[in-house]
């Protein structure tokens, strides 16, 4: 009875360094084994909880696929930990000789204190100056110590999850799906709270893809607030890319997965293209046939704002490679929310603008050198746009635009294109994952980032 107690409710420790997992909601008892991402126990540990099938699983057959997909995906955040672990030994060499430099000082300025009247002037107010440009570099020193000493714990921990999923590969047998389902959902805000503990990070890799549900025509988008509160888990969900205005909200990803409980909103006016976002209880969307950006307040049913974009192309101008009126795309990420979109006066190439989410003003924009019409699909993540080199056959990110620096840089991302169309891709922050709809599925991927420890 204990061991299927212990089975029952497998926590595993580990840091979510790099986002590999993300939440999906409880896995359909068809989908086998699924992941969430890291939550926080009462000592302050990342947690990871991985959620077991129906009863019906059998180590033989497709279901023991996933979970040796699981034990990749972890001999993977292994790796990334090893090279953290080599890039942490390397620089603490610095740190060292940091402290040895700050003491010395520190001990010279006090010589310096206790006989200042025989120093000039001039010599005390250099060594001073120096002591308090480097004085506060002590708590950043103390801090990347204590770094070191975590990133050799957290190898330990990724080690031990590895065994322990190797050790349930073993053992593999049917498990009480609906009582793993409670212990999940009541989960999920926790989890996502940790996940926020991440800094933003630069794009490394996409997970292979998780379908989730397979509905609608080739073309729409899906989507979940990433300001939503709490407890707030729903799905919005748009099939089509123009002549429809009709919104699905399904309450949770559970009911989205496993259920047609849905209500319907109708908008004022039918979208254009793919590039939808919901933000904060609202959802933003281009106008059909106009370069007009729509903001609709679900809560109230109304229109809270709009204006044009000016000089955006829009009526299939420059539209994305798959075509879809896809002129104006929308996005979110960790610093709000972002238009893309191409103009004549950049010569037909990618113009991104971060808007203000009241107003639907221009914040600031940037002129990038992409071709809008070469790119298969976009998406930002912390800052930085990242455009897939088509939307068909062989798929990868190759193009990265950093607004930070107002530079690109040219990348060789893999991205499995499973269904051969994708017509939507979208980052969620406060999932960590990327959204697509792919010829009339329903997809998530999980996104690795490189994560600067603070």
């Amino acid at each position: 009875m204990e061991s299927e107690e212990n089975l029952l409710s497998v926590f595993l420790l580990l840091l979510l360094i790099t986002s590999h997992f993300t939440m999906v909601g409880p896995s359909a008892p068809e989908d086998g084994w699924q992941v969430y991402s890291s939550a926080q126990d009462s000592d302050g540990r990342c947690v990871c909880t991985v959620v077991a099938p129906q009863p019906t699983a059998c180590s033989r057959d497709a279901r023991s696929k996933q979970l040796q997909h699981l034990l990749e995906k972890v001999n993977n955040m292994s790796q990334s930990i090893e090279l953290l672990e080599q890039r942490t030994h390397r620089d603490v060499q610095f740190v060292e000789k940091m402290e040895i430099e700050l003491k010395g000082l520190e001990n010279k300025f006090k010589e310096v204190e206790d006989g200042h009247e025989i120093n000039t002037a001039r010599q005390f107010k250099s060594i001073r100056s120096k002591m308090e440009e480097l004085r506060p570099l002590i708590r950043v020193l103390e801090s990347y110590k204590a770094d070191v000493l975590l990133v050799a714990q957290f190898k330990d921990e990724a080690a031990n999850v590895t065994k322990q999923l190797e050790s349930l590969q073993e053992t593999l047998s049917g498990l009480d799906y609906q009582e793993l389902q409670g212990r999940v959902m009541n989960l999920e805000d926790r989890l996502r709270a940790c996940m926020q503990r991440l800094a933003c990070g630069k794009l490394t890799g996409v997970s292979e893809p998780i379908t989730i549900k397979t509905s609608g025509s080739r073309f729409g988008s899906w989507m979940t607030d990433p300001l939503a509160p709490p407890g707030d888990n729903r799905v919005w969900y748009m099939d089509g890319y123009h002549n429809n205005r009709f919104v699905r909200e399904y309450q949770s990803m559970y009911d989205f997965m496993m259920t047609d409980n849905f209500t319907s909103h109708r908008l004022p006016h039918p979208w254009s293209g793919t590039g939808q976002v919901v933000f904060n209880g609202s959802i933003y969307f281009n106008k059909f046939q106009s370069h007009t950006i729509i903001k609709f307040d679900f809560r109230t049913s109304l229109i809270s704002r709009s204006r044009q974009l000016d000089f955006a192309g829009y009526n299939n101008m420059y539209h994305y490679s798959w075509g879809g009126h896809s002129d104006i795309d929308l996005m979110v990420d960790e610093g709000g929310l972002w238009a893309v979109y191409a103009t004549n006066q950049n010569a037909g190439n990618i113009v991104l603008s971060q808007l203000n989410p009241n107003t639907l003003q221009i914040i600031r924009s940037w002129t990038t050198n992409h071709p809008k019409r070469s790119a298969g699909e976009a998406f930002m993540i912390c800052g930085t746009l990242y455009v897939t080199n088509g939307y068909s056959g062989g798929t990868k990110v190759y193009y990265a635009y950093s607004t930070n620096s107002s530079t690109y840089e040219y990348i060789d991302i893999p991205l499995t294109n499973k269904y051969s169309h994708l017509s939507m891709l979208d980052y969620n922050p406060r999932d960590r994952a990327l959204y697509a709809w792919n010829n009339g599925h329903q997809v998530l991927y999980n996104v690795t980032l490189y994560h600067i420890i603070q």
